[in-house]
Formats: C-alpha cells, sequence, structure tokens
C-alpha cells in the first residue's frame, strides 16, 4: 500500500487575462464545476477559487498524477465546459501557462483562507502584482518562450 499526500497550490490564468469570470454567478458556477469535475476525474481538489481572470486550486496530488496532467485535466474540461453552457460572450480560453508552487501541511490552513479570500485580496492588489511577489518569494524569473 502506497500513501501519498502532496500538497501544491496552482494558479492559472484566463488567455491574455480577459475578465471572463466578472460576474460572482460565473465565478460561482466554474469553481463549482472545476470541483465537481476534479472529484469525478480522482484529483483531490481541496479548493478552488480566485478573481475575474485567474483561478487558485490547492490540490493533494495522488501518487500516480503529474501536475501538467491535472492542470490539463482541469483546465481542458473546464474551457469546454464553460463555452458548452454559453457563460461568457466570446470564446473562453484559459492561458497555456500556469504557476505551481509545494505547500506544507504547516501552511495548508492560510493557503486556503488566502484562495477563498480571492476578493478581497484583488481588491488591494492586481493579479500582475500578485505574480511578481510569487515570483520574488520563490524566486523565480519569467524567461518568455519558456
Amino acid at each position: 500500500m502506497s500513501w501519498v499526500r502532496v500538497y501544491v497550490h496552482m494558479v492559472f490564468s484566463t488567455k491574455n487575462r480577459e475578465p471572463f469570470l466578472n460576474s460572482s454567478e460565473v465565478k460561482k458556477n466554474v469553481f463549482q464545476h472545476i470541483k465537481k469535475n476534479a472529484e469525478e476525474k480522482g484529483i483531490w481538489l481541496d479548493c478552488v477559487s480566485g478573481h475575474h481572470d485567474h483561478a487558485h486550486c490547492l490540490i493533494s496530488l495522488g501518487k500516480e498524477q503529474s501536475i501538467s496532467k491535472v492542470a490539463q485535466l482541469l483546465k481542458g474540461e473546464s474551457s469546454f465546459w464553460i463555452n458548452q453552457q454559453k457563460l461568457t460572450t466570446k470564446k473562453f480560453i484559459w492561458q497555456d501557462d500556469y504557476w505551481v508552487v509545494g505547500v506544507s501541511e504547516s501552511h495548508l490552513e492560510s493557503v486556503r483562507k488566502y484562495i477563498h479570500n480571492q476578493e478581497l485580496h484583488h481588491s488591494k492588489h492586481s493579479f500582475t502584482d500578485e505574480i511578481n511577489v510569487f515570483m520574488k518569494k520563490y524566486g523565480w524569473s519569467f524567461v518568455k518562450g519558456k
């Protein structure tokens, strides 16, 4: 028997950061659907929330799951569903890129709180500011084309 519990915080944005998720009703439906789809695919999605142009997910990876496969399953299926449901006036697309960092068990509650408080957070900080903080905090540098 194998026991695996590896948490990651995943962030992905809409294509060109279009404000597709601009109503609380659309956001609610999209995030509920992402949660339901994750469950159906055997992905442990602890929580999901976001703002008008991006989503945050706290995920516990299974022993046979990769970050790239989980991102593909969540983003691809939700894009298809959003367009099928006609939740947006233009074709909905998630950006190809995403950001992921590991989360220690001792930080799970603070990450959950951060994810659930995205509306409040983004009333004070832009998505670009948020990404810049992540980049600095984790020592990442952006290299175009990689």
